[in-house]
């Protein structure tokens, strides 16, 4: 299949397919006489695995190491494990800086009194740093 056939079948972009071969996720396609790529069954399979790591927020830089994974039938498991904690306690870490940056927000907007006033809380807030 054409690359944008291969794209609605992973549900990727063509796009995002060029970049995938581009960093070495993906192996450079085939091509066609006339130079087009061509996708087969496994690059299909390959494109929807990487969309789903991505789908749950694991970074470009640890996809290959997935991916090396995900071939290798001799892996241990523990290391496919060891990975996946790891990014848990990266996306904890986001968690907690997002839960830091609402709560100083909501406190700013607290803060404001939201009428035709000119003075605002927020900006008062956000030109000092984030505090009030």
């Amino acid at each position: 299949m054409n690359i944008g056939q291969a794209a609605k079948a992973a549900g990727v972009t063509p796009k995002m397919i060029r970049h995938y071969e581009a960093t070495g996720l993906l192996p450079a396609a085939d091509r066609s006489a006339a130079g087009y790529r061509l996708y087969g069954e496994a690059d299909i399979r390959t494109l929807r695995f990487i969309r789903q790591a991505r789908a749950l927020g694991f970074p470009l830089a640890d996809l290959g190491g997935l991916l090396r994974l995900w071939h290798d039938r001799d892996r241990a498991s523990a290391d496919v494990k060891a990975l996946a904690l790891s990014h848990i306690a990266h996306l904890q870490e986001r968690i907690d800086e997002l839960q830091v940056m609402k709560q100083t927000l909501e406190t700013l907007a607290r803060h404001c009194q939201g009428d035709a006033s000119p003075h605002c809380a927020i900006l008062d807030g956000l030109d000092q740093g984030g505090g009030t």
